[in-house]
């Protein structure tokens, strides 16, 4: 019998924005939603008044290392650590961002130690966290770095109940993409997506789609030259390794109830390609999962939601969602050894 798998690290996220009280709710629905043990290191006081301010019923237990989690796990949220903040809901401040920061790295170390089973990522402000050194785009890319990655080798992956969408191109100006895409780049990331949906997602031979760049996916060229030159040269490549994948699709055909239906994974050329029709499907379980690292990663699919932190009024669903889908990739990777 396959032992289980250690406990889940969640990062606080910045303590002033949603990520608390979404904690706390996941921890008050555990039972009822399936959650494998998790830990999150550091802001007991923080996590402790979010759940009272929003009106969770939460108990909060300090724990010395990661392998106490899943003996309080049944009584208390369990929080590694002492590093925490005065609780001033929509208040940012650079001592928010720097317990945001310790939290994230301290998750990403137990994860990369294996004391951790994964890290899930609450939200962060990154323009806050800039302002206290963190120098990477985001959380993804400095997961990458940390794991001692390229970035290009990470890879955003947006999963909900109805569509996984991964962007090819992310926070970049819409002008700069076609310059950006390279038949190189797309074959590369749909080997990174096609390892991690059969090793982590248990899909044995995923479908995968492509999204076309231009409107109608060029229709033949009047529209641009780049599904011609770039996008099918890089299809028929992946074809003739024996990849299940199609396309160019037109963008706005791709995300249909039907179309949908014949693939397990679409590949969009740009961010608002991917996010758009996630986040208008799937926006209070979206998740954002990183592939390609040797660690679990997910994250819920929205931001810190400054303006209604502390009201009670933010939707635990994403942050349940990236919990449970973070427990069942690290039991997949425990079984697989």
């Amino acid at each position: 019998m396959t032992p289980a798998p250690p406990p889940l690290a969640v990062s606080l996220g910045d303590p002033a924005g949603i990520g608390p009280e979404i904690i706390a709710a996941a921890w008050a629905r555990r039972e009822h939603e399936g959650i494998a043990p998790f830990f999150v290191t550091g802001g007991a006081g923080v996590l402790s008044d979010a759940a009272k301010a929003c009106g969770i019923a939460l108990q909060v237990r300090h724990i010395e290392s990661p392998s106490q989690a899943s003996e309080v796990w049944d009584e208390a949220l369990p929080v590694l650590g002492d590093a925490d903040h005065s609780y001033e809901p929509g208040a940012v401040s650079e001592a928010g961002a720097k317990l945001a920061l310790h939290s994230l790295e301290a998750a990403t170390r137990l994860a990369l130690s294996g004391e951790a089973g994964g890290v899930v990522t609450a939200p962060i402000a990154k323009s806050e966290l800039a302002k206290v050194g963190f120098t990477q785009p985001g959380q993804t890319e400095y997961l990458a770095d940390t794991c001692g990655l390229e970035r290009h080798d990470a890879v955003m992956m947006l999963a909900g109940p109805s569509l996984r969408a991964v962007p090819l191109t992310i926070h970049h100006a819409l002008a700069d993409v076609p310059k950006l895409l390279t038949r190189e780049l797309i074959c590369h990331r749909a080997r990174i997506v096609a390892s991690a949906l059969q090793h982590d997602f248990g899909i044995e031979v995923p479908r995968i789609a492509v999204c076309g760049l231009n409107p109608h996916a060029g229709e033949d060229g009047r529209f641009g030259s780049e599904e011609a030159e770039i996008i099918a040269p890089a299809i028929e490549e992946l074809q003739a390794e024996g990849f299940a994948i199609t396309g160019p699709y037109p963008g706005d055909a791709l995300f249909t109830p039907r179309t949908r239906s014949t693939y397990d994974v679409a590949l969009a050329m740009y961010h608002d390609q991917a996010l758009i029709p996630l986040k208008a499907l799937d926006f209070d379980e979206g998740v954002n999962v990183t592939l390609g690292l040797p660690i679990v990663r997910t994250s819920p699919d929205h931001g810190t939601a400054f303006d209604i932190a502390g009201k009670g009024l933010a939707d635990p669903g994403a942050m349940i969602a990236a919990l449970r889908m973070a427990g069942e990739m690290t039991a997949r990777r425990a079984r697989r050894g």
